[in-house]
């Protein structure tokens, strides 16, 4: 059995956030503006895409961030309300691909694909030594 096997293209993921100022660039760089941050906005994505496939893996399986190729297109300040989707695009052996937008309102701020890896927690774990 593949731990792949429930997932396939066309399923989709979404996120939903309201930007606040730890998820802006001038938080991790106080020179900076106070817009939301394109490695925030990579984690928004990870969250839409880990959240739309969690259910379909084997108990004991994750999916984890392998490859990320993403624009972030326009500057988004706090307050506003930021919606990623995400589609899968393709499945193979070990992996599934991703499509992503981004989106404040009407106006779309970022696109892109990701990518994520299914692995094993467990024989994860055993491998680096983690208890």
């Amino acid at each position: 059995m593949s731990a792949l096997e429930k997932v396939v293209a066309g399923i989709t993921g979404e996120t939903v956030v309201t930007v606040t100022h730890d998820m802006t660039v001038q938080h991790f760089l106080s020179t900076m503006p106070a817009v939301y941050s394109t490695p925030v906005m990579i984690l928004h994505i990870e969250q839409a895409c880990t959240s739309s496939i969690a259910g379909l893996l084997p108990e004991g399986h994750v999916s984890v961030g392998m490859e990320v190729n993403v624009r972030h297109l326009a500057a988004t300040p706090v307050g506003r309300t930021v919606r990623v989707a995400s589609r899968v695009r393709q499945v193979d052996a070990k992996s599934v691909l991703f499509e992503v937008e981004v989106w404040d309102g009407s106006r779309k701020i970022g696109d892109g694909t990701h990518r994520r890896g299914v692995i094993n927690v467990a024989a994860f774990e055993k491998r680096f030594g983690v208890v």
